[in-house]
């Protein structure tokens, strides 16, 4: 009779709560938005004035010193936060203290480079990623806790959307006048332009930590899920059961490791021009504003995507998903990258194709929804209960040590092939090939054809939140 119950029982979304845990990523996307828009061109403006020869490969060394660091801290405080127990939970007292450094030293970014201080920007960076990167782990970490396996597509989406609307905030900067910068804009102007962004931001971030402290109640919310955590064990994806004291079995061993590896490739590819696509568009198309407008049109997108695409999975599963979303990458990458050498060596105006590059970034943007929605659930996947800060780790362990090595081999691809700068998205698209050709070696435990025959219609807004069984 229990049995009969527990098959028929139905697990549903809370949204007010995944909204809430999505903050912390909320926080964490809007300055990581204003660090890769603005960095690199403080880093470039600087470099410059002190007539420093190839300079965008000492800016991809820069870029990548930091998440050198995070790849060693990420997994020692994803360990550290699965056996932690206090009063404000396991995760939240390194998610508080985490954005509460952050909030510190965030703004001496901007200050150093205002005191023409190279030094100081480099270390205050460096301070900047090892600090959020540390506490990032936790942050993403504490979905998985309170949510059952067959939901987390659903609220990872959830939480990326919240995450988008941050980075969103940033972008629309880029609609100002007042921030625009070319490639003859000087380092005073660079330094009065990129002070405020810093600042609003890090204001921001101070509210949110103000209201994540007083609207979690980790220990809480823990208690209130953990029978469908439980229950969400049982429907697992894995080929084999996911026990707390035996390892992976082989087929899920080497379908984590197939996904870990495809992660780190597509991450080659979208950091390389996160990096140094604000450089890109001020040197090569003369619009440093053009990058923002269009990274808020693809963060439009995602979140659209987030809401509008978040049941596909349960239909095809996470895998084809995920390899419809990097075609559509690497469609988005490819037409930016003919078009920019065009408009560069022809000298034409890149106003006259705006509308080509919004309707590249939407088709972007979805694509790194399809992705983004369903990888980590993947990761996540593989771990139990007790566990998945070390599988969260790994999920940013990959991403971590693409993003540590593209920023420096891109820099050397700029500074010494033929191209220079306009390489930079040939380089993006190549790699995100090489992630689709890694991920169809995924072998997924159900069929296409079986998900569909099982497949229910819903709205989008139920395809988010919740599964019957």
């Amino acid at each position: 009779m229990e049995n009969s119950q527990s098959s028929n029982r139905t697990l549903k979304l809370n949204y007010k709560n995944t909204l809430k845990i999505g903050l912390a990523f909320f926080g964490i996307l809007m300055l990581w938005q204003v660090y890769n828009i603005y960095c690199p061109i403080i880093l470039e403006a600087m470099l410059k004035d002190l007539n420093v020869e190839h300079y965008n490969y000492i800016i991809g060394v820069i870029m990548a010193l930091d998440n050198v660091v995070a790849i060693i801290i990420m997994p020692i405080v994803g360990k550290l936060s699965d056996k932690t127990s206090s009063k404000f939970g396991k995760r939240m007292p390194y998610i508080i203290i985490g954005m509460l450094l952050t909030a510190i030293v965030f703004p001496f970014v901007a200050i150093m480079c205002k005191m023409n201080l190279l030094v100081g920007v480099i270390i205050a960076m460096l301070l900047f990623l090892v600090i959020m990167q540390a506490y990032r782990s936790p942050a993403v970490a504490l979905m998985p806790d309170v949510t059952p396996k067959p939901l987390r597509s659903a609220a990872n989406g959830i939480i990326n959307l919240t995450g988008y609307l941050g980075g969103v905030f940033v972008t629309l900067l880029g609609f100002v006048p007042f921030f625009k910068m070319n490639s003859s804009s000087s380092l005073a102007q660079i330094q009065d332009r990129v002070l405020w962004p810093f600042i609003i931001c890090t204001i921001i971030l101070v509210i949110v930590l103000v209201y994540l402290i007083f609207a979690i109640n980790e220990n809480k919310l823990v208690e209130e899920t953990k029978d469908d955590v439980a229950y969400g064990e049982t429907l697992s994806e894995n080929f084999d059961t996911i026990d707390e004291n035996n390892k992976l079995s082989k087929k899920d061993s080497k379908n984590l490791i197939i996904i870990l590896i495809a992660i780190f490739f597509w991450f080659m590819a979208f950091n390389s021009f996160e990096t140094f696509g604000s450089l890109f568009f001020k040197n090569i198309l003369n619009d440093s504003n053009l990058y923002s407008q269009m990274a808020t049109f693809l963060s439009v997108s995602s979140i659209l995507s987030f809401i509008l695409f978040s049941g596909i999975s349960t239909k095809i599963g996470r895998k084809w998903t995920i390899v419809i979303g990097l075609i559509l990458l690497i469609i988005g990458l490819l037409g930016i990258a003919f078009v920019s050498l065009t408009i560069h060596r022809r000298s034409l105006e890149v106003s006259s194709w705006k509308i080509f590059y919004i309707a590249m970034s939407l088709i972007m943007g979805i694509g790194w929804a399809l992705v983004n929605i369903n990888s980590f659930p993947m990761v996540v996947e593989y771990a139990n209960k007790n566990n998945v800060g070390k599988f969260t780790s790994y999920y940013y362990m990959a991403s971590m040590l693409a993003q540590s090595i593209t920023p420096i081999i891109v820099g050397l691809f700029m500074d010494f092939h033929q191209l220079g700068q306009n390489i930079l998205f040939f380089y993006a698209s190549s790699l995100m090939g090489i992630a689709i050709a890694t991920f169809l070696f995924i072998k997924e435990k159900y069929t296409v054809k079986q998900r569909v025959s099982n497949a229910k219609k819903k709205s989008a807004l139920e395809n988010l939140g919740d599964i019957d069984n």
